[in-house]
């Protein structure tokens, strides 16, 4: 799989996956920036100003004239935010392509902002972060953010809080966009069945209006990790169910550990087979869902480990999963050649049937093309992997699993904390 990257005449990055065979294509416009790079006061902007382009532009003052636009052709759309980018996407048949270059740069190029809708959408935000607190699975990974990043803004959440999204106003936006919204810090990828000229003629048409950026750039405050001693946090809910995640803080996202450390997780699950999952489910029947995954920013990243556990049963499962991290760096439980295979093949096979979607393709290669100094084709990417060795991954193994860099974070129904601390220190 090949993509090919070009600079319009403002700068702007433009990045096109050809895939030939197929009729769909997607286009995503990315912009560097997320709940990382705001002020406290404002926290929760990036997201808020998602949600504002669907509400009006330019070209469609309403969020019924746009989705009007994009549903005559079939096509979908929607938007995402994290702490160190936003997208917004269309995804459509190959033959619009014309059509969703056009709305989906007057959404963001020319949101219209409206002071009224904004006020509307306050509502709608502050139900979607009660929602959010009510949905414990999804939750859990936020307070253990706050918990390991403490201090930071990396710690802040995405969506801000009641009280920031309610003081937002649209001047807030207009500096905002003034800071982020430019050349230096945007990206268009197109994968899909398209040609790379005609994706760079519709680029240069739609987004030719863009400007670099000409004033003195926000720099988020970089995270130093001074951890000494385990840590824990506890959220207390009314639940059935405990919630929990336990992790370990690692190298950030160009680190050249990465594919070793990606192995070491696979070996771990979530596949069925997996030491976590049968040791964990199977065996003992500690939880309905046990699943390992490595997050990482810029400078900074964690292994981390969910679990949804029988409220009866969240000592035992905390002391099981830590059994078998120390147990394979001790030797207790060793990494054998069939397993390390086995590891390889899971990722490049979940990898590959990651990628016969256009939209999961222009993410691939657009969020590799914002972080990292160089962009690795998926076949690049499986030589890596196919060229770890059990040394290498226990290297990685003995780096991450050391116990006074563990870290705890549980929602449940729990007050005493002496019982967690006792159990992690």
């Amino acid at each position: 799989m090949n993509y090919k990257l070009r600079r319009l005449k403002n700068g702007l990055r433009v990045l096109t996956v050809p895939m030939r065979s197929l009729e769909s294509a997607t286009v995503i416009v990315w912009v560097k920036t997320g709940s990382r790079f705001e002020e406290k006061k404002i926290n929760g902007i990036s997201h808020f100003l998602e949600h504002m382009v669907f509400k009006g532009s330019k070209k469609r003052p309403s969020a019924k004239a746009t989705s009007e636009v994009v549903d005559s052709i079939g096509g979908e759309f929607n938007a995402a935010t994290s702490k160190d980018w936003t997208n917004f996407y269309i995804k459509a048949r190959a033959g619009n392509l014309d059509t969703a270059f056009d709305v989906l740069s007057d959404m963001v190029v020319n949101p219209l902002l409206k002071s009224d809708e904004i006020e509307r959408e306050k509502g709608t935000i502050v139900q979607e972060i009660a929602m959010y607190e009510d949905t414990p699975m999804t939750k859990i990974g936020d307070v253990f953010e706050e918990l390991v990043f403490s201090g930071n803004p990396l710690s802040w959440d995405v969506s801000g809080d009641e009280k920031s999204v309610r003081t937002i106003v649209r001047n807030d936006f207009l500096r905002y966009r003034d800071i982020h919204y430019h050349t230096g810090s945007m990206l268009v990828t197109v994968a899909g069945g398209v040609i790379e000229k005609e994706a760079l003629g519709l680029a240069e048409k739609y987004f030719s209006s863009l400007s670099p950026f000409k004033g003195e750039s926000f720099k988020s405050r970089e995270f130093q990790d001074v951890q000494t001693k385990p840590r824990l946090k506890i959220k207390t809910k009314k639940a059935e169910q405990a919630h929990l995640i336990l992790g370990f803080m690692t190298e950030g996202r160009n680190y050249g550990g990465r594919f070793p450390q990606g192995v070491l997780s696979a070996i771990f699950g979530p596949g069925m087979s997996s030491r976590l999952f049968i040791e964990v489910r199977e065996r003992r029947g500690l939880a309905y869902s046990v699943r390992p995954s490595l997050e990482r920013y810029d400078e900074t990243g964690y292994f981390g480990t969910y679990a949804g556990v029988d409220l009866k049963k969240v000592d035992e499962a905390i002391k099981v999963t830590l059994d078998q991290f120390y147990g394979l760096v001790a030797g207790k439980y060793p990494v054998k050649s069939a397993e390390i295979k086995k590891a390889k093949e899971f990722i490049k096979g979940h990898v590959a049937l990651s990628l016969e979607d256009t939209n999961a393709v222009a993410g691939f290669f657009g969020e590799q093309e914002l972080f990292l100094p160089q962009v690795l084709t998926p076949e690049e990417i499986f030589k890596k992997i196919d060229a770890v060795t059990i040394d290498d991954v226990m290297t990685e193994a003995k780096k991450l699993f050391v116990p006074s860099k563990l870290n705890l974070a549980i929602i449940g129904p729990f007050k005493d904390s002496e019982k967690f601390s006792k159990i992690i220190t």
